[in-house]
């Protein structure tokens, strides 16, 4: 089977949506955007740049997505140093195959991916006993987890979480996506997180006014990962479909097994 014929929103960030795009139109799908996420720099560089001159102090880095690798480089630069250079000596572990995939092309040394691209999946594998071990977790500045940062934290290691970005949400929704919305063309929603899930809701009620919901429950929806899934059930509904891994390539499989019948 593929999505011939079947009109899909992806919900994605604004930098990400041609990726998702170009997956979704190899297998036949019609793909309307709904950028749902914009990613900028956080509030203040201070806190993060004062961890970045005292990386050489700590054990590990763990990177859970692609936004804080490049923010945090980026910012590496201007000291005169590189993930490729500090990952000869402090170990780094990613979450997910789009995280892991940018630190190899940065030419950085991962020691450990987990199994399951999820922060849950990392701590549950995690190849050390953390007790006495100094972690830098850069993450985004607002609406993340702080799974890692609580569960090292009890298992006795130290802890420093610095803001690496910021994603905020977009003010608007491109016409031809309201358009099909509202003439009851679109057949999947497809949401790649929580923070997705929350945005698209809140674009929706600016739009579509109370009838927001009305508007797309006969749509399927997808979910790329278990707390993608939750802000669906809180906010939403129960997703059709969760995608196994929780990549692109794992959402657009988990599309393809829906049934429409």
């Amino acid at each position: 089977m593929d999505l011939t014929e079947k009109k899909i929103i992806i919900t994605r960030a604004l930098d990400q949506i041609s990726e998702a795009r170009e997956i979704f139109q190899k297998n036949g799908a019609e793909v309307f955007d709904l950028p749902s996420l914009v990613i900028g720099p956080p509030d203040d560089w201070a806190p993060l740049d004062d961890a970045l001159k005292e990386i050489t102090t700590f054990d590990w880095i763990i990177f859970s997505s692609a936004n804080g690798v490049r923010n945090v480089e980026d910012r590496m630069k201007e000291i005169g140093l590189s993930l490729s250079k500090i990952s000869k000596t402090i170990q780094i572990a990613a979450v997910g195959r789009k995280t892991a995939s940018l630190l190899s092309v940065m030419d950085a040394k991962i020691s450990f991916v987990p199994p399951s691209f999820v922060a849950d999946s990392l701590v549950e594998y995690f190849p050390q006993n953390p007790k006495g071990l100094k972690f830098f977790i850069p993450r985004v500045q607002t609406g993340g987890r702080s799974i890692l940062s609580d569960s090292f934290k009890l298992k006795g290691a130290e802890v420093m979480e610095v803001a690496a970005y910021e994603s905020s949400c977009p003010k608007d929704i491109p016409q031809n996506t309201i358009d099909a919305l509202n003439k009851g063309d679109i057949d999947i929603i497809a949401f790649t997180s929580g923070k997705t899930v929350i945005n698209t809701v809140s674009l929706f009620k600016k739009y579509f006014g109370e009838n927001w919901l009305k508007l797309i429950e006969k749509i399927k929806l997808v979910s790329i990962g278990p707390q993608t899934t939750i802000s669906c059930i809180n906010l939403i509904r129960k997703p059709d479909k969760e995608a196994s891994p929780h990549d692109l390539e794992g959402l657009l499989k988990a599309c393809l097994e829906l049934n429409f019948n």
